[in-house]
């Protein structure tokens, strides 16, 4: 009997021991790591994902997409849980475009809980790979950037990477606008990972619309004139602006070589970047016209103050001649404009001084930003008048010695063309439909003065002129070629194989409506303005007048 109710003691004595051991795991499982457990039964059980904003779309003056949004779902996967990794990828991998083996690959991983299958689906193909029904395979909602013009002004509206987030362009400077505010989704999952409740944490709000000053079809015509310069002289590079001197918009903004904003991957990283506002160059003749402006404004000149000019002039240790040899000529100021004499320049700019000559490189914006809202805009470089060297006044005046940009180069021809207020080119006309107001400007030369100067850059179209061969009958046409040899920083002195040719021009010469600025970087087979540039400018002006129904003269 006493062995008995000891052998029961014993048995009571082990369920008492289990019974504490349960309890003691108990007690750790739920107090110690109760909060990890907890964490980890809920990350299997619910799920927390972003739910991208809808992008704000891009449009043109007239409503016509440049940039748009469409759904879109990443479809990923978590391999553990795919049961006949090779099965599965022979489904989904016609669905999605991609080798089966690639695939198999991938849902055969057991080194990772997650893979991405395809990123920005579009939803259609998406609800494809979700009706085939695989247990592992997940859908995570987000949009799809399209650009239906393709290439048309990529380098201005940019494009967006696989993330959703701007690269360059517009998309890049204008992405937090544009990007709109995330919200937040809970879903919660059974043990298989599928989906049994949905809820929304946080509803997503779609990006903000940014409508530009820009038109489709012009924008369309000045590309199609680029790529025929691009063709024709194999440049390194190209750019053309067409603005409204009158309101600083910009109507078209075109670069060569153009790239496609729906595959930017494709294109070589200097492609994608803005040349309008992005490449400072040596402007050449077309800064005669400041010059000009600032020795008539001061009192130095009139149109009609006449010069005996030399075949060449010193200036310190430089001897400056012509573009071609002459002997002694004589011209008023209004022919060196239109002959681009840069002998006569250099008087002019002589007899303004060094001082008042800075004063009004200055006063026109060179040397700062235009402050155009667009990415990547550079200053320029303008030396500083405590720098000037005794020969500075022999290449300074004619274009020589420092760096603009095209965007300041169209700028400071607008206040020529619009009685000489300076406005800031602009190229969002709205954002979400609330109109952005348009730069007041300022005055920086009288209204006659400006007059004077528009009459002297006809006389450049005129015969004799350096573009004389440019004409759109029925309108009368101002402007001013440039060819300036790029400085090699290998030799330290000025390239004679390697040019920037450019034109500046306005119609009609009266009261310019449009003004049109073409630069191309080192074209091959001609290098002067009058002979690469200025046609351009021609073919351009030639739509855009009839187009913006601006009448003839």
């Amino acid at each position: 009997m006493a062995l008995v109710e000891r052998r029961i003691g014993l048995l009571f004595a082990a369920f008492l021991a289990l019974l504490s051991i349960a309890a003691l795991r108990a007690t750790y499982m739920g107090v110690i790591r109760g909060g990890s457990l907890s964490s980890a039964a809920s990350s299997q059980q619910v799920s927390q994902q972003t739910l991208p904003a809808r992008r704000g779309s891009i449009v043109d003056r007239g409503g016509v997409p440049l940039a748009t949004s469409e759904p879109a779902d990443d479809i990923s996967a978590t391999p553990y849980l795919v049961r006949d990794p090779v099965r599965a990828a022979a489904k989904i991998a016609p669905v999605l475009g991609v080798p089966v083996a690639q695939l198999t690959q991938e849902l055969a991983r057991r080194d990772t809980g997650f893979v991405y299958l395809g990123r920005r689906v579009p939803a259609s193909t998406a609800d494809r790979v979700k009706a085939l029904g695989i247990a592992g395979i997940d859908l995570t909602p987000g949009s799809l950037r399209t650009y239906p013009r393709g290439m048309l002004a990529s380098q201005v509206v940019g494009a967006v990477g696989v993330d959703g987030k701007g690269l360059f362009g517009l998309e890049y400077a204008r992405d937090k606008l544009l990007h709109g505010s995330d919200g937040v989704q809970r879903s919660v999952l059974d043990g298989g990972r599928q989906t049994i409740q949905v809820r929304d944490v946080h509803r997503a709000a779609p990006g903000e619309q940014l409508r530009l000053t820009l038109d489709a079809q012009l924008q369309e015509r000045t590309e199609e004139v680029l790529q025929g310069v691009g063709e024709t002289y194999r440049p390194k590079g190209a750019t053309a602006i067409v603005m409204d001197p009158r309101t600083g918009e910009i109507l078209s903004m075109a670069n060569w070589p153009r790239v496609n904003a729906n595959r930017p991957g494709s294109a070589p990283s200097w492609a994608l970047e803005n040349r309008a506002v992005g490449f400072p160059y040596e402007p050449g003749s077309t800064f005669k016209a400041f010059t000009v402006a600032g020795a008539l404004q001061d009192g130095a000149v009139t149109p009609t103050t006449s010069f005996n000019l030399p075949p060449q002039i010193q200036v310190a240790d430089r001897t400056i001649h012509d573009a071609e040899a002459r002997g002694w000529e004589t011209l008023d100021t209004a022919g060196i404009l239109a002959k681009s004499s840069n002998v006569g320049a250099i008087m002019i700019g002589q007899r303004l001084g060094a001082r008042r000559f800075d004063h009004w490189v200055r006063t026109f914006g060179f040397g700062t930003q235009t402050r155009v809202d667009l990415p990547g805009e550079e200053q320029g470089l303008v030396l500083p008048l405590n720098k000037y060297s005794g020969s500075s006044m022999g290449n300074l005046p004619i274009g020589q010695g420092e760096l603009v940009t095209p965007i300041q180069m169209a700028a400071a021809y607008s206040a020529i063309a619009n009685g000489g207020i300076l406005r800031k080119p602009h190229i969002i006309s709205a954002i979400n439909g609330r109109a952005v107001r348009e730069p007041v400007g300022h005055r920086v030369i009288s209204g006659s003065v400006a007059a004077d100067v528009r009459k002297m850059l006809e006389g450049v179209l005129a015969p004799g002129g350096t573009a004389s061969e440019v004409s759109i009958p029925g309108y009368q046409l101002a402007g001013k070629t440039g060819t300036a040899n790029k400085f090699d920083t290998a030799t330290g002195k000025y390239s004679d194989q390697k040019y920037v040719a450019s034109f500046v021009g306005m119609a009609p010469a009266a009261h310019p409506r449009v003004l049109v600025a073409v630069m191309v970087d080192e074209p091959q087979g001609a290098i002067y303005g009058g002979q690469v540039a200025a046609p351009a400018f021609q073919k351009i002006a030639q739509f855009a007048l009839p187009y913006l129904r601006i009448p003839p003269h």
